[in-house]
């Protein structure tokens, strides 16, 4: 057996004890403290970092680097898209404690969905040479959208499958419950926490179609992309109750990330032209831009935020 099959097997196995760690410790439905988002954060984090000293190890120092950009350009993405989920929620009227459990499912069907997008996209990159500029062209619209675009509005009214959704079932007005579907006389009913997970995977489709070309821009391994995408999304939820009562502190944060998709989507196209971007020096740019962004938030963000209260 070969070191990446290795690799591999340990990847997999890891993964099967941490779903079921955490299917199990989440059966009822309860509100995630900020202490225990917090040390879910670092537990998760400090895995993925040591899952990455043991890529270095067997693979060497160039793997270990791509997996710890991949990791950096999703993790810092993926808070992008937590924004998404606190508007759906506050839309919904989702309490903290079914917040916790549509995430759960939600990350289920994330980790499904990205495997499905990952392999196809490596199968087509590396047969089609053109979609490397189709893609790259696509990140930088998606870094212009998010640093100069409309702000994101929430509206079930025009999503599809929560049209669908409405046809199929018939649905309480209220949550009254931890349930998706209840049968009630014989009628299989629905509760709006199910529109709402129904939300947060229509998000995360779009979601993966801007995130994962990201990741292309750094390798087309399939091991590094994989495993770099799914620490970024199992620590997901962790991240959304840790951030979520801190998410305006950060408001340049965006900033950054979309500086982020700039740059790598124009690394992506200079790498297609033949003018290959080092894996260091794309690692140290995304390590500068967040640093930026987070520092510029601290910094100024507050004379911001108190102007914004005194003007409302």
């Amino acid at each position: 057996m070969s070191e990446q099959s290795l690799l591999w097997a340990a990847f997999g196995l890891l993964m099967i004890i941490m779903l079921t760690v955490d299917l199990g410790m989440n059966r009822t439905a309860r509100k995630v403290s900020f202490r225990q988002a917090l040390t879910w954060s670092i537990f998760w984090v400090s895995l993925a970092l040591a899952f990455n000293v043991g890529i270095y190890v067997f693979l060497g120092q160039t793997k270990a680097l791509e997996f710890l950009t991949g990791y950096i350009i999703e993790k810092s993405l993926s808070i992008d898209n937590l924004f998404v989920f606190i508007m759906i929620f506050g839309y919904f009227k989702i309490r903290g404690e079914h917040q916790a459990r549509i995430l759960k499912w939600g990350i289920i069907g994330a980790l499904l969905l990205r495997a499905l997008f990952i392999f196809t996209g490596i199968e087509l990159l590396t047969t089609f040479h053109w979609l490397f500029y189709l893609f790259g062209a696509l990140l930088l619209f998606t870094a212009w959208k998010m640093a100069f675009g409309l702000e994101t509005e929430i509206s079930p009214e025009k999503n599809l499958l929560v049209r669908l959704a409405r046809r199929l079932f018939p649905f309480t007005k209220r949550v009254r419950g931890d349930w998706f579907f209840k049968r009630r006389q014989g009628l299989l009913v629905a509760s709006p926490l199910f529109l709402a997970l129904v939300m947060v995977e229509s998000s995360d489709v779009l979601f993966a179609i801007d995130s994962i070309p990201a990741i292309f821009a750094v390798t087309l391994d399939p091991f590094i992309v994989f495993t770099s995408n799914i620490f970024a999304i199992m620590g997901l939820r962790a991240l959304f109750f840790l951030l979520a009562s801190v998410m305006e502190m950060f408001i340049y944060l965006k900033f950054g990330i979309s500086f982020i998709l700039f740059f790598v989507g124009t690394k992506m196209i200079a790498g297609a032209s033949g003018f290959p971007v080092p894996i260091a020096v794309s690692l140290t740019i995304i390590f500068i831009s967040l640093a930026i962004a987070v520092l510029a938030s601290v910094l100024f963000g507050r004379n911001r935020r108190q102007q914004a209260l005194e003007n409302n």
